[in-house]
């Protein structure tokens, strides 16, 4: 059974109550993974989540660990969570990239990367995910903005399939699309790529070959709240996320 990890899609609110001259504060964790989770576990991989806040210590620091995956998605989850650690923050101590482990992953190894749209994904909010100031940037389909990339469309828009794409293997028996609530804003100028979706005339999904390895980008979320409840009961919903797996692992 080939085997996905995702990395991201959590986060803890924290609630300050006030209350006169009294206060206090509750937190709440939270998981945006259960849907893509359930699409690509219906398509017969195994999954792997790690958390926001495991990454820096849980996801995988050796090769010998990474490559135990066939793919590797990002989702809603900043560069700093893979590229900073407590030893190297807080000690000062040397460590291997993650970041250069997974474009070695992709061009060495012949894995899978994927990149999902959020708040903490491509440029992401105030540009703090920075991605496209990172080793990624070389093999990602699509050139990530230096800014705050986020386009926010409350009322709805609805991508749409590129002329002559319907046949690709990553929208098999995909016609249209749902609609989404915003995305992160990329560039279309790789000249090894190819622009599947747009989406109000940006790549919704991009994908290229990276050395001996293959890199897509779906640049909204996979849950809310860019992607709305309409997009998660979608019938396609499930069929994307395991096209997407397929190619990501020529098993199209």
């Amino acid at each position: 059974m080939k085997r996905v990890l995702i990395a991201g899609e959590s986060w803890i609110n924290i609630t300050t109550h006030i209350k006169g001259f009294d206060s206090f504060q509750t937190t709440t964790y939270k998981e945006g993974i259960q849907h893509i989770r359930n699409a690509f576990q219906l398509a017969g991989y195994e999954v792997t989540h790690i958390p926001n806040h495991l990454a820096a210590t849980e996801f995988p620091d050796t090769m010998e660990k990474l490559e135990q995956y066939d793919i590797v998605a990002l989702s809603d989850i900043g560069s700093n969570n893979l590229l900073l650690s407590q030893s190297v923050f807080s000690e000062g101590i040397q460590k291997s990239s993650k970041l250069d482990l997974l474009y070695e992953f992709v061009t060495e190894k012949g894995k899978g990367l994927l990149m999902i749209g959020g708040y903490m994904s491509f440029a992401g909010y105030d540009g703090k995910a920075r991605y496209g100031e990172t080793i990624l940037q070389k093999i990602l389909p699509v050139s990530v903005l230096k800014y705050d990339d986020r386009r926010e469309f409350p009322a709805g828009c609805r991508p749409l399939i590129c002329e002559g794409k319907k046949e690709h293997p990553v929208l098999n028996g995909i016609h249209e699309w749902p609609v989404i609530l915003g995305y992160n804003k990329t560039v279309d100028d790789r000249k090894d790529a190819e622009v599947l979706s747009t989406v109000a005339g940006d790549p919704f999904i991009a994908v290229n070959e990276a050395g001996k390895g293959r890199c897509a980008v779906f640049t909204t979320d996979c849950a809310p709240h860019w992607c709305t409840e309409e997009f998660l009961k979608w019938e396609g919903y499930n069929r994307l996320w395991k096209n997407m797996a397929n190619w990501l692992t020529h098993c199209e």
